[in-house]
């Protein structure tokens, strides 16, 4: 007979006596024939499912799911008390247009000088250009939407790692692109922008339905069976804002990697160092803006897939609240643990287009009763109450548990400077059940994610897919619905922990991730990999977002000694996305990009060549 464990009710655990158990992956690293092979083997009969329970029994799935009562009642999406109101904020209505929303967030911001951007000394060091930079430069006549987009077409034409048009989109047609800049272009010339958006590039990551571009979600065939038929309802307010939509980015197949693979496409590099991947899995979506080639870009975030390609790019990404942007029109709709939300190179700019796409849906208004949308007061940083006052919570053993000290040691450097000069607490906390909170997170958004494709794989579909995501589907056919509601169960238990958390601090931070950006295998290119080790250390401290659907947001912060970036993780309160952009702002204050990508082209500069890429 085997042992099972009852465990006590959330509210009668002692936090004080837990300790932190180091996770220890136990699963083989495979390239080429042999992970093919692998593959075929997980879904032959009999002897697939026995390899797939040891794996699960050897990583602790089945002794969670299998062998532990767990007395809490099922939680199957987050549900949120009502939260307290932040401070220092400007309150915005979720029916206000996307471009009143736009002129309310650009009165929090700093004022804008354009002699930072345009006259500042050329030795000085890099950093990108910014949304407001595109729209001063249009409204002083010094370009146009339309000589950036044949810049961006002729760069995109020409420079291919694997398969054209390039590893950073799936879908683009330059001819869509030019219509758009010039209706942009003339609304500049006739002095009758839309908004501060007019004219600003922004890329769509393939799993989000953009017109006239098909939906792939990465794969080479579900847009045959899946027609665009309008916009969804984020990239509909993004094209009501006058924004260029340049074309739908690669991605991990079906959001199931994150790395940012992609063996139908060409795997995006990262542009700090093209022998690396980007993170996934909005891997292009990250890519393209820290190339610089795009302002923004929206990705969708399930399980850190917008906030570890950020990390490991040197961006910034915002995971909103769940329920918080509405998900109609893409891959994720009707999810658990997913949202859409921006990627961009300065905060700012994640602000600016985190303004215009907000908006939870009617089904979302009427179940969670979201919290009204705020902005932060970016006018007065050194001097504002509300960074000053926040509590900043720390699980130093969970933080310190990298595969490199540089990543810890920068974020650590980042607490001593927002503690030095703007008064915030580092307040020591312990969050419990962290190898519960994988396995609970992994059976929602693979059970969720197999629901939506096996009428697909069904019809004779699954031996399209690429081999990792095979390999993914074949773990989550495993789960049973006893399993399932177990996890909800434990998603129940890991919000009481967390709510209670909550209670002593304003935020949680951690580092984005557990790494810096891994090396590509040059076997991965082709057929993709299996690499659970490395899947573990990029997720380390993401998945609380997802689960429990909190807001969160990575900010780059500085560099290993490899030069990789680093990304510092802020988490916060059910709809407390001002605070945590508010606090990001600050960070980035303190911790300003000063590193050129290896892969950056420079759009507005017209003094200096166009493109900085090496040879491969």
């Amino acid at each position: 007979m085997g042992k099972y464990q009852v465990m006590k009710p959330a509210k009668e655990v002692d936090v004080s006596a837990v300790k932190y158990k180091a996770e220890d992956i136990k699963a083989p690293h495979l390239t080429g024939f042999l992970f093919k092979l692998f593959v075929k083997t997980l879904e032959a009969p009999l002897i697939g499912s026995l390899i797939v329970d040891s794996l699960k029994k050897d990583n602790g799935m089945t002794q969670i799911f299998r062998n532990t009562v767990i007395p809490e009642e099922p939680m199957f999406r987050p549900e949120f008390p009502p939260q307290k109101s932040e401070l220092d904020v400007v309150i915005v209505g979720e029916d206000e247009s996307p471009i009143d929303r736009l002129e309310t967030a650009l009165k929090c911001l700093p004022q804008y000088d354009p002699s930072r951007s345009f006259h500042a000394d050329p030795m000085s060091s890099f950093r990108y250009w910014k949304i407001r930079d595109y729209a001063y430069a249009y409204r002083s006549k010094l370009t146009t939407p339309l000589q950036v987009a044949k810049k961006i077409i002729s760069i995109i034409e020409e420079f291919s790692y694997d398969k054209p048009p390039t590893p950073f989109l799936i879908s683009f047609d330059a001819n869509e692109v030019i219509k758009q800049a010039e209706a942009s272009t003339q609304r500049f010339e006739e002095g009758n922008p839309i908004s501060v958006l007019d004219g600003i590039f922004v890329t769509i990551k393939d799993d989000i339905d953009c017109l006239p571009h098909p939906t792939k979600g990465g794969t080479t065939w579900l847009h045959e069976d899946r027609s665009v038929e309008k916009d969804s309802a984020v990239v509909s307010k993004l094209r009501s804002c006058g924004a260029i939509l340049l074309g739908k980015a690669n991605m991990h197949e079906l959001g199931m990697g994150t790395t940012g693979n992609n063996s139908n496409y060409g795997t995006t590099r990262n542009p700090h160092d093209p022998k690396r991947y980007t993170g996934g899995s909005s891997s292009g979506s990250a890519a393209i803006v820290a190339s610089g080639l795009c302002s923004a870009a929206l990705g969708t975030d399930g399980g850190g897939s917008v906030r570890i390609p950020a990390s490991l790019c040197g961006i910034t990404g915002l995971k909103t609240t769940y329920g918080r942007t509405d998900m109609t029109g893409s891959l994720c709709e009707g999810g658990t643990v997913e949202i859409i939300g921006p990627l961009a190179s300065s905060l700012e700019d994640a602000l600016l287009v985190y303004a215009a796409i907000l908006g939870s849906s009617s089904a979302d208004r009427m179940n969670l009763k979201p919290s009204p949308p705020c902005f932060p007061k970016l006018l007065t940083h050194n001097g504002s109450n509300a960074i000053g006052s926040l509590r900043l919570g720390k699980y130093t053993t969970w933080f310190n548990d990298v595969n490199s000290s540089d990543i810890s040691d920068k974020c650590e450097d980042i607490l001593k400077l927002l503690s030095n000069n703007h008064g915030c607490k580092v307040v020591e906390i312990v969050v419990p059940e962290l190898e519960e909170m994988r396995a609970a997170h992994v059976v929602s958004i693979g059970s969720a994610g197999l629901c939506s494709l096996t009428p697909y794989c069904e019809a004779g579909k699954n031996s399209k897919l690429s081999y990792d995501t095979r390999t993914s589907f074949a773990i989550f056919r495993s789960f049973s619905a006893a399993d399932y509601i177990a996890a909800q169960c434990l998603r129940r238990r890991l919000m009481e922990y967390h709510l209670d958390i909550f209670k002593n601090v304003d935020v949680i931070v951690t580092p984005t991730s557990g790494m810096t950006a891994p090396v590509i295998p040059p076997d991965a290119l082709k057929d993709g990999e299996t690499n659970f080790k490395v899947t573990a250390y990029l997720m380390r401290f993401v998945l609380a977002a997802n689960l429990l659907g909190f807001p969160a947001i990575s900010v780059p912060i500085g560099y290993d000694k490899e030069g990789l970036p680093i990304g510092l993780q802020i988490m916060g309160r059910p709809w407390a996305e001002a605070t945590i952009l508010g606090l990001a702002a600050a960070v980035e204050e303190l911790a300003p990009v000063t590193k050129k990508p290896a892969i950056f082209y420079d759009l507005l500069n017209t003094n200096s060549n166009q493109r900085d890429v090496p040879e491969n």
